[in-house]
């Protein structure tokens, strides 16, 4: 059943479990509810416990002290709100941070969510505050019998699956570059400047999240307990160079969108001076023109031509050839 942030609940009373799933071995799993949770065992070899709960619910702290006997430093870091990324071995036991895109309605791509995890290759336990669509995947691939079938084939696939989401929002920001790079920049140029602006920034707080899970997801591989196989190791290692190449095709994205955005900027600082040189130009050609005819319209007695019926016309002949002499010096030292 789903929930209203679309999540699978099976309605436990304190309202700590999200959704649990007790995998087969075979790539699918069975429903289980939370109170049925609480004295689960191993039916059949390669069976596994996993429980996806609201890690900010009450109680949620200290069940797993006491119902998985989880120390406390390991359950603090499991509720809290430090969400930076990464993985430690704790003896037999596997903990980490991870962080996926939000895709939640009103949200930025640069803002994360957080998932934190831990097993003992028995028990898998994934923690959530804010809906995140991973685990639903997971759990849709095990409803239909094509899931993993243990504990580490279940942390390769949450961590590929939250790698392969993260790839949709940087193909979605080069799409956008390449929108802009197409467009017709004299059109709106505050408004192309803008959405740079938020592809860079965007960039920057993708790299900044998935760069220390880059080292998270290195320490699983490295340093996981020996329920973690080797086909889970590689499986983990090609979701690090993935990532890897996901790091790197940020930074082109970036440096994309900084290119795009000086282009716009240089174009309209090209615009703007030639705008103030043909000002300039149009200033110096009358400044001279207003100094003889504002010379020659002072009030002053005597000024010759005053009484003279073709001083109008010498003087417009005057300053047609000032204009002319003007026009001619200008092309010679190629202002225009």
């Amino acid at each position: 059943m789903l929930n209203d942030s679309g999540e699978f609940d099976q309605g436990d009373e304190d309202g700590h479990l999200l959704f649990g799933r007790v995998l087969d071995g075979k790539g699918g799993a069975r429903p289980i509810g939370w109170e049925e949770a609480q004295s689960w065992q191993p039916a059949a070899p390669g069976e596994v416990l996993w429980l996806h709960l609201w890690r900010n619910r009450p109680g949620v702290f200290e069940w797993l002290q006491e119902k998985l006997h989880i120390p406390e430093p390991t359950a603090e870091l499991l509720t809290s709100d430090a969400t930076r990324p990464r993985a430690f071995r704790e003896g037999e036991t596997l903990v980490a941070t991870l962080r996926g895109i939000n895709f939640n309605p009103g949200a930025e791509p640069e803002d994360m969510v957080s998932m934190q995890l831990w097993s003992n290759g028995t028990w898998l336990v994934t923690l959530r505050r804010f809906p995140l669509q991973t685990p639903r995947e997971v759990v849709r691939d095990l409803d239909a019998g094509e899931g993993p079938v243990d504990a580490g084939a279940l942390v390769t696939q949450l961590t590929e699956y939250m790698i392969t989401r993260m790839n949709r929002s940087i193909v979605d920001m080069n799409d956008h570059i390449d929108e802009l790079e197409e467009a017709d920049p004299d059109e709106d140029t505050e408004r192309m400047l803008a959405r740079i602006a938020t592809i860079r920034r965007n960039c920057l707080g993708l790299k900044r999240h998935m760069a220390p899970q880059h080292d998270a997801l290195e320490s699983i591989g490295r340093d996981a307990p020996g329920w973690f196989e080797k086909h889970d190791r590689r499986e983990i290692i090609e979701s690090i160079d993935r990532l890897r190449r996901y790091l790197d095709d940020l930074d082109i994205s970036k440096e994309s969108a900084l290119v795009l955005q000086d282009d716009i900027r240089a174009r309209s600082a090209s615009r703007a001076e030639r705008t103030n040189y043909l000002l300039t130009i149009v200033a110096a050609i009358f400044l001279p023109l207003s100094f003889v005819t504002g010379l020659l319209g002072i009030n002053v007695g005597g000024m010759p031509g005053v009484n003279d019926g073709d001083a109008f016309w010498i003087v417009v002949g005057l300053c047609g050839a000032i204009m002319v002499m003007q026009l001619l010096l200008f092309r010679k030292w190629k202002w225009l």
